[in-house]
This record gives structure tokens, sequence and C-alpha cells, in this order.
């Protein structure tokens, strides 16, 4: 079984749809939005980090 590396950061939203920039640093990168569809979160491809959608919160918010 292989390890599965851990997400450099975890944020938790109340919507599935989300916006990532990268943050504030220098590091940042051209926002993109991304969709969590039915798995209930979903990760950056730019900065790898996860967007994990907080429990209770209606996935079909917004949208």
């Amino acid at each position: 079984m292989a390890n599965q590396i851990e997400p450099p950061e975890v944020i938790e939203v109340e919507r599935a749809q989300v916006a990532c920039d990268g943050g504030d640093d220098a590091m940042g990168h051209p926002r993109v939005y991304l969709n969590m569809g039915d798995k209930g979160f979903v990760e950056c491809p730019y900065c790898d980090r996860r967007f994990v959608l907080k429990e209770g919160a209606d996935a079909s918010a917004g949208h």
C-alpha cells in the first residue's frame, strides 16, 4: 500500500464551488475556480491546497 502525501493546506468551506489563487504571498498563481461535485473536496491543480466541504454544509448552496 502506497503512502499518500498530505496536501500542504486543508481549508474547510461552506460551498462546493471555490476559487484559489495560491494565497497572498509571492508564490501565488492565477485564480482558478474549482467545483467539488459529489466528492465533498477538491484540490487545486496549482498549489495542491485541499478544499473540504464543512460538515452539515449544503453542497448545492449558491448554484
